[in-house]
């Protein structure tokens, strides 16, 4: 460029006034001249709830969030899909949201929720953008994040057993497993001032109190489920089209360049540059019900990735921001943990976890996404990989392997795997669930103990010395008591002992489960947490309230959040 003789860094520079659109219907958005980036937010109609008792709530609309090139004085096209219409009366489905879109980004309608019929073929709920909640009578929550995208735009739907349906996915987590009615949690996003929650799904049968309830409009989420003889289900929540236009102004500039843009009204008030520190941490999988099968191995711990603190290993760098005018906001999605498996359903081993993301709508490489953990099994990768089972169906006597970690591959690596499964005529011992730091250790082929889960990862961001990520410890039916790995790992079931659930905001996995009399129940993995740490001389919002801030004694500013919400820099 002209810059009179100034020789700089040539980058991406727009002018767009930090101008918002909302768009409630389709239509077009033209950027202003100056706009070369924008930041855009698409979220897709949701799913109708279905009709009747013990009925599937609706998926939510898929949820993506990210920063495109755009060109200045261009009109674009944003299509805002409707929500799916309620399933009306006993058995009837609800009906599949609509995809919206902007540019190169399509968000897909939520899965239908499905009402329940009197045999187990054809109970499953619809996939879509999240999955569709399961009608009961043993169906399994339709597949979220369909079609696949990175990051995820959304998540399975809850699966269902003769309780009732299941709820139906939202962006942040899973729909609940019947008995719990609750449907997934969405993603709170400020990028029109306000933080508001997109995308939740809607609740199983039951879960809404008189009948169906609507899903909200322009939120993009599920309707719930009927819960009563007879009535309809809830529709879904139209979707929304919102563009930022963003001001940057990176490289270099002429003094009269300068001025050009401060008399058109463009030229950036006020730039912030900084480097953040993070812990993100995914949430722990859950473990299986021992009415399954002899020993569940336990959960993979969340996936673990931090930089500046914590085992220097596993360290990676900060990361940079430049030339941004104040006020920036950032999405952060808290990975909720896996639930736990539980018997007369397809997912008696538990549940995956879920991921963890700050920056949601940003891109690599100032975006972090950790991985859920694994479910036991061969099959439960993730973050941490899930423990090997031990006496596992089809075959009461055979053993399995854990399940990969650092799943997908980043580096420093996120996770470890599962140790294996044991069996002998002495007893059952599953495998511990992978930890940050370590493996799960392998239940003894002699039938003796099970094994522990792999530890998890000191980290002291906050300033004190805490730990995350650890596996869940394996299980067997004597009396040697597995052990969960550091880091809010969750202990394993024994003869002498009852398993326990992964520790909150920590994202350690689930103690596994064994077979006594009665089996013991399997287990939820840990919720995950993220925590960003930055310089003394910028200051931290968050919402919603539930996350914090704080200062460090050195000065630095800390945010907290141990649910999805959006982080504000200034």
């Amino acid at each position: 460029m002209a810059n009179g003789g100034i020789i700089g860094p040539t980058n991406i520079t727009s002018f767009g006034k930090n101008t918002v659109t909302s768009k409630t219907s389709s239509g077009d958005i033209t950027t202003q001249g100056g706009t070369r980036l924008a930041k855009v937010l698409v979220v897709a109609g949701g799913a109708g709830g279905a009709g009747g008792y013990y009925s599937g709530g609706g998926g939510a609309g898929g949820y993506r969030c990210s920063e495109l090139s755009v060109t200045g004085s261009t009109a674009y096209t944003a299509t805002v899909g409707g929500g799916g219409a309620a399933g009306s009366g006993n058995g009837a489905s609800g009906s599949v949201g609509v995809n919206s879109s902007f540019s190169t980004i399509t968000s897909a309608g939520g899965g239908f929720g499905k009402g329940y019929v009197d045999t187990p073929s054809g109970v499953d709920g619809g996939p879509g953008g999240s999955g569709g909640g399961a009608g009961s009578n043993g169906g399994t929550g339709g597949t979220g994040n369909n079609p696949p995208v990175s990051p995820p735009q959304g998540n399975n739907g809850g699966n269902s057993n003769g309780s009732g349906g299941g709820g139906g996915g939202g962006s942040s987590a899973v729909g609940g497993n019947s008995p719990t009615l609750t449907g997934g949690a969405g993603t709170a996003n400020s990028i029109t001032g306000s933080s508001v929650t997109y995308a939740v799904g809607g609740n199983g049968g039951g879960g809404c109190t008189g009948g169906g309830c609507a899903g909200t409009t322009n939120r993009g989420n599920g309707g719930s489920a009927s819960g009563t003889a007879g009535g309809n289900g809830g529709a879904g929540g139209s979707g929304i089209v919102v563009v930022k236009e963003l001001n940057k102004a990176s490289g270099v500039w002429s003094m009269q360049e300068q001025l050009d843009q401060l008399s058109d009204g463009t030229w950036p008030k006020f730039l912030l540059s900084y480097n953040l520190d993070y812990l993100v941490v995914a949430g722990g999988g859950g473990s299986g019900s021992a009415a399954c099968g002899y020993a569940s191995g336990g959960g993979g711990a969340g996936g673990y990735r931090a930089s500046g603190y914590g085992p220097s290993p596993l360290r990676g760098s900060a990361l940079p921001f430049s030339n941004l005018e104040g006020g920036e906001s950032y999405v952060v999605t808290v990975g909720a943990g896996g639930a736990a498996g539980s018997a007369g359903t397809p997912v008696c081993r538990g549940n995956k976890g879920s991921d963890s993301i700050f920056n949601v709508c940003g891109a690599a490489p100032v975006k972090i996404t950790s991985t859920g953990g694994g479910h036991p099994g061969p099959s439960g990768t993730g973050g941490s990989g899930g423990g090997g089972g031990s006496g596992w169906p089809p075959d009461r006597f055979n053993t399995e392997p854990g399940g990969a970690g650092n799943t997908p591959p980043v580096s420093p690596s996120q996770g470890n795997a599962g140790g294996s499964g044991g069996h002998a005529s002495g007893g059952s011992a599953s495998g511990g669930g992978g930890g940050a730091t370590a493996t799960g250790s392998n239940g003894s082929t002699g039938g003796g103990a099970g094994g522990n889960g792999g530890a998890g990862a000191p980290n002291t961001i906050l300033g004190p010395d805490s730990s995350y990520a650890g596996g869940g410890g394996g299980a067997n039916n004597n009396s040697n008591n597995p052990s969960g790995g550091a880091g809010g790992g969750g202990r394993g079931g024994s003869g002498a002992q009852s398993p326990q659930s992964g520790t909150a905001n920590t994202g350690g996995g689930a103690g596994g489960s064994y077979d006594g009399s009665p089996p013991s129940a399997g287990q939820a993995g840990g919720s995950g947490v993220v925590i960003i740490r930055g310089p003394s001389d910028i200051t931290f919002a968050v919402a919603p309230g539930t996350n914090s801030t704080s200062t460090h004694p050195g000065g630095d500013k800390l945010a907290t959040f141990t649910v999805s919400g959006t982080l504000t820099v200034s």
